[in-house]
């Protein structure tokens, strides 16, 4: 079943009714890619490919790993000293330069001087996107597909082309590897190793209590491998293991990573914006802001997710969603509880629905109920109770697209910021799966499933960045905006490379979007987009050929 725009009465008859999961379904009744998934879950091995170090184990890893992630920029070729690529890769990478590399970790960690290194560091695209600020670029675009390496982009480009087109490189097949942005675009790859992972905190104080933690970060080319596509010598040295390894470097997580990108620092896994002792950093939104810009955030999962808060907000603790929301949309947060940020302009995206009496790390202020966004809050910053936001939720029987549609003009209308929450029960936006019918089939949890009010009430990623674009781009000034499709990491978490395709499917189509944007209404001097991931997983394509249906190499 494909994505239905259903009217409203309609929707309400069938809001009780399953798009059925296909986790049940016989394999020969499934899409070509879900019946790999199905089978590689069912038997917990799959010729065609796995999870980790170990090709007999199907499942063997479902966390971060230490890959090289690649870099796509537009805009960037030929525009100077620190907006082009060049100026932080190849002869340029500071991977390099033993100094350097001690400015990045505060030490010099081991194998990680690389004399021959063509990668940049993940602070690097920071240092990017503020020398475009510098040089007055009024349109900055960074794209976070939260958990996509080199491999579950080559998975999502077969899937897309039917065919096994490149092993190595930039690669074709999807939007943001096959667009030329006039001929502006380039490619490289970067290094995601946190400072840290291990670091204790009291999130009520917003302090840190063993500064360093327990395993420091670095990058061994030898032992990761030199490019993304390239193994290296020590597969279990991308996973930080074994633990009795001569060389160990923490892998990053979002939070951490997305902090690194915004803000320039390497930091500890789990912090937002705040540096190894607990120290708040500015990121690129507010200098762009203070620029007099506007600035935003969009993603496919909650809103105050690592990825979109490090957009913006700060505390040692990522889980600490209310008060990361409150960051976001400008109230007082145990971060800044006297003199509140200012607060983005635009933010769009999941979590709706997702409540809880009590949580883990969210301090001694959680307020029970949804565990991103309070009632109180979201009552406080919308205008009809004299706020700043246009607020928009999902509403039962109500299309989210025209919903978010209909907010983003209210709000350019009024002159107002634009707030959407929406999402489904898992708190993400549907999987479109690889085929795009929002069927999942099981990974290592059991297949999400979605109701017709799912599909109908949420708008798409896609939809969510156009409303974006509509709202900061009224700013003659300019705007920052980050898009996050944050679902790819969520499926590639749970070992399941049919959502995982479907995710980046959706993530791609939204980078569409932007790029189709600054066609009309821009162009790529006055314009820059950086698409990129946080981290890796550690999927492994043994036999890509066979993501390829017989059906479709046949008729070839």
């Amino acid at each position: 079943m494909t994505q239905a725009r259903l009217p409203g009465l309609l929707t309400v008859c069938l809001s009780l009714t399953f798009v059925a999961a296909r986790g049940d379904e016989p394999d020969a009744e499934l899409d070509h890619i879900a019946q790999l998934q199905a089978a590689a879950t069912r038997d917990n091995r799959s010729p065609s490919a796995h999870w980790g170090a170990d090709p007999d184990n199907y499942r063997m890893w479902s966390s971060h790993s230490n890959r090289l992630i690649p870099v796509y920029t537009f805009g960037t070729l030929g525009a100077g000293d620190g907006i082009d690529l060049t100026s932080c890769t190849g002869a340029n990478s500071r991977y390099r330069d033993p100094e350097k590399i001690r400015d990045i970790y505060g030490q010099l960690p081991g194998e990680t001087w690389n004399p021959a290194a063509e990668y940049c560091d993940q602070t690097d695209l920071y240092l990017i996107q503020r020398a475009a600020l510098e040089a007055g670029r009024k349109h900055i675009f960074l794209v976070v597909f939260d958990g996509m390496d080199w491999q579950t982009t080559r998975a999502a480009a077969i899937a897309r082309t039917r065919s096994v087109a490149y092993d190595s490189g930039r690669g074709q097949g999807l939007h943001f590897q096959d667009y030329t942005a006039g001929g502006s675009t380039q490619f490289g790859f970067m290094v995601t190793s946190p400072h840290n992972e291990g670091t204790d905190v009291d999130v009520n104080l917003q302090t840190v209590t063993n500064p360093n933690g327990k395993l420091r970060g670095g990058y061994s080319a030898l032992r990761g491998g030199p490019n993304p596509w390239t193994p290296g010598l020590e597969p279990l040295y991308l996973i930080s293991r074994p633990e009795e390894s001569p060389l160990r470097h923490a892998y990053t997580d979002s939070s951490s990573s997305a902090s690194s990108m915004t803000a320039g620092i390497k930091t500890y896994n789990n912090a937002v914006n705040v540096d190894e002792l607990a120290r708040q950093v500015r990121t690129i939104a507010h200098e762009a802001q203070e620029a007099g810009c506007s600035v935003g955030a969009v993603t496919s999962v909650p809103i105050s997710h690592a990825t979109p808060a490090a957009a913006y907000a700060h505390n040692v603790e990522r889980d600490d969603y209310q008060d990361l929301t409150r960051d976001l949309i400008g109230l007082p947060s145990i971060a800044h509880p006297f003199q509140p940020l200012p607060g983005l302009d635009v933010l769009i995206g999941c979590g709706y629905g997702v409540t809880a009496e009590t949580t883990k790390n969210q301090g001694d202020n959680f307020v029970p109920g949804n565990i991103y966004l309070t009632d109180a809050d979201r009552l406080t910053v919308d205008v009809a109770h004299g706020g700043r936001y246009v607020v928009t939720t999902r509403q039962a029987g109500r299309s989210g697209a025209e919903a978010l549609s209909e907010a983003a003009q209210q709000a350019i209308a009024s002159r107002q910021r634009l707030l959407g929450f929406f999402g489904t029960a898992s708190g993400h936006l549907p999987y479109a799966t690889a085929n795009g019918d929002y069927r999942p089939v099981d990974g290592k949890s059991e297949a999400e499933k979605y109701t017709e009010a799912d599909l109908h009430e949420n708008p798409t990623l896609s939809e969510m960045t156009s409303a974006a674009i509509s709202v900061l781009s009224r700013n003659p000034r300019g705007f920052w905006l980050m898009m996050e499709p944050g679902d790819v990491d969520w499926a590639n978490h749970n070992n399941n490379i049919d959502d995982s395709i479907g995710a980046v499917h959706s993530g791609d189509a939204a980078v569409k979007v932007i790029t189709d944007w600054v066609d009309a209404h821009s162009n790529w001097q006055e314009s820059l987009l950086i698409v990129t991931a946080d981290h890796g997983h550690y999927l492994v394509l043994t036999r890509p050929e066979d993501l390829i249906d017989p059906a479709d190499a046949a008729a070839e």
